[in-house]
C-alpha cells in the first residue's frame, strides 16, 4: 500500500532526511520519502501491517522533531 501523509510545522530540510533514514529502516517498510518542500512523506509499506507502520513512522518524525506532526 502507498499513501501520502501531510507534515505540519517541518521546518527543517536536515531533520527531513533524518526521518526518511530512519523510517526506512522500520520492518516492512518498502520506500519513503520526506519532502521539507512539499511538506509531505510519501511511504510504501505491506499491506497487513500499514497502519501500524504508519503510525510508528509518525513517532519517528516527532522524536527528530518535536513541533512537527504528521496527519494520518
Amino acid at each position: 500500500m502507498k499513501k501520502v501523509f501531510k507534515l505540519v510545522d517541518l521546518e527543517c530540510a536536515h531533520c527531513a532526511q533524518k526521518m526518511e533514514d530512519s523510517i526506512r529502516k522500520l520492518g516492512g517498510v518498502q520506500k519513503v520519502t520526506v519532502s521539507f518542500l512539499t511538506q509531505k512523506m510519501t511511504l510504501e509499506a505491506v499491506d497487513e501491517r500499514f497502519d501500524e507502520i504508519a503510525a510508528e513512522a509518525a513517532k519517528i518524525c516527532k522524536k527528530i522533531e518535536p513541533d512537527c506532526r504528521v496527519i494520518l
